[in-house]
Parts: C-alpha cells; structure tokens; sequence
C-alpha cells in the first residue's frame, strides 16, 4: 500500500522560506509522478505543482511559478517543495500526491494527510 507522509510545514513571516518533504513508502518512486497541492480555508483545493515520472519535467501554477521549486531525490523516495517569498495568501494546507498514470493537474491515486503552511503579514 502507497503512503505518503508530508512534513515541513509551520509559521513564517511574509517573504520568508519554507521546504516541505513528502516521503513516499509501499511503492516504486521512481514510478510515480508527484505533485502538490494546497487548500485554504474556505477555498476549494488547488493545484501547486507537479514533477514528471524520474523527474524529467516540472510544471507550476501562474501563482506560485519563480517562487515555488519542485525536486526529488530518488535514493530517498522524497519529494521536495521549496517555497520562497513566501506571501500570506500562500497560507493553505499543503498536500502532496502520486500517481503512476497522470501527471500535472490530473487526477491522482495517493495522497498524503497534509501539512500546514501558514505566513503572517
């Protein structure tokens, strides 16, 4: 059974950094396509960014795109999203999720539990 455990997540000033790491267990990484995803409160959730299957590709959305960074690191079965200038509409819960099959803003089969990002003004 796929599992995917996020962690990272906490409190940080407007303009500041956060790395949030999903680590994924029960399945092959290197098979998956990963992405990430947040919900605010009130808000439906949204699409974040996605890195390809063996990392060949990233895509971001408009909001985050020059900000956010999506890596890997196979050997540790972990994806990464680095955060930067962080703003107080970037406060959500984040989500990362994999799939074999789909990749970017398409439906996906694993998710993890979430974690929770929140930048004060």
């Amino acid at each position: 059974q796929v599992q995917l455990v996020e962690s990272g997540g906490g409190l940080v000033q407007s303009g500041g950094s956060l790395r949030l790491s999903c680590v994924v267990s029960g399945g092959t990484f290197s098979s998956y396509a990963m992405s990430w995803f947040r919900q605010a409160p009130g808000k439906e959730r949204e699409f974040v960014g996605a890195i390809s299957r063996r990392g060949g590709s990233t895509v971001y959305a408009d909001s985050v795109k020059g900000r956010f960074t999506i890596s890997e690191d196979n050997a540790k079965n972990t994806v990464y999203l680095q955060m930067n200038s962080l703003k107080p509409e970037d406060t959500a819960v984040y989500y990362c999720a994999a799939d074999p099959l789909t990749w970017g803003k398409g439906k996906y089969d694993y998710w993890g539990q979430g974690t929770q990002v929140t930048v004060s003004s």
